[in-house]
């Protein structure tokens, strides 16, 4: 379904500011020392983490308006293909973490600043583009790009939440599971500003999580037909996108059936979905 211009120039606006809260946090914790530490992500290092997300903006900047009566994949498509490709993502990460590793944020800085200009160059109109691997509504590429920051952003701050001695799978690692609200523009985290909390000063912000929690529920409900609310937004993110083992308890903290009468279903056949 295509945006309104006012909806996707609020979209946009969005991504700007989740942006700008990450980007904040990043240069804290990676001026801190932190780049060199080990990701949740096996075989990533905090400053790969970092790189890549100058990869994941660079592939909003690369976009093209596609040909007239393009037809767009839908965001359950564009996201269903980061499976196949994870060798791919990984290798080019590690090149460009090279490649920048003299001087990283401000190479990030700049990827990210072409991305932003080039969505508003794009619209006002939710234009078909042309995207590196297929092409989508500029509303649904704007979408996958704050999806991709703030499931980074979560695997930053708990990366470094483990670096400096949070035991994995702890509430100084995890924090709440509900992360910041909308309207708040970050979390604060349970201990010294790690994990997720619900005050401000943290990389992700309420209302770009509230997006991308609520997209990824979409996904999985136009899938079966379940009517769902998300109660633990962050818990849920990371569950769908592969983060958190999964388990049936967790899941069913993590959503809640919209009426008492049903129940959470078993989703272990659809997650991840990223």
């Amino acid at each position: 379904m295509t945006l309104r211009p006012e909806d996707l120039a609020a979209r946009t606006d969005l991504l700007d500011r989740q942006w700008t809260t990450l980007r904040d946090w990043v240069g804290t914790a990676v001026d801190a020392g932190g780049g060199a530490a080990d990701s949740i992500l096996d075989g990533w290092t905090v400053a790969e983490l970092v790189a890549h997300l100058g990869r994941a903006m660079e592939a909003l900047a690369v976009c093209e308006p596609a040909p007239a009566g393009t037809v767009p994949l839908s965001l359950a498509e564009y996201l269903g293909s980061y499976a196949g490709r994870a060798d791919d993502i990984a290798r080019t990460t590690r090149e460009l973490a090279e490649e920048i590793a003299a001087d990283p944020l401000p190479q990030v800085d700049l990827r990210a600043r072409a991305a932003l200009d080039r969505a508003r160059e794009l619209g006002p109109q939710d234009v078909v583009v042309q995207a590196r691997r297929g092409p989508v509504l500029l509303s649904t590429m704007i979408a996958s790009r704050l999806t991709e920051l703030v499931v980074h952003a979560d695997d930053l701050q708990r990366s470094l939440a483990r670096s400096r001695g949070a035991a994995p799978g702890s509430r100084a690692e995890l924090g709440d599971g509900i992360g910041p609200l909308p309207g708040v523009p970050g979390g604060l985290g349970p201990e010294g500003g790690l994990g997720d909390g619900v005050g401000s000063g943290g990389p992700i912000d309420g209302d770009a999580l509230d997006l991308v929690a609520g997209e990824l529920l979409r996904i999985v409900v136009a899938r079966g037909g379940w009517d769902l609310e998300v109660a633990q937004p962050l818990t849920w993110v990371r569950l769908a996108a592969g983060r958190l083992p999964y388990d049936v308890d967790v899941l069913a903290a993590a959503l809640a059936p919209r009426f008492t009468s049903d129940a959470v279903p078993d989703l272990g056949r659809m997650l991840p979905v990223l």
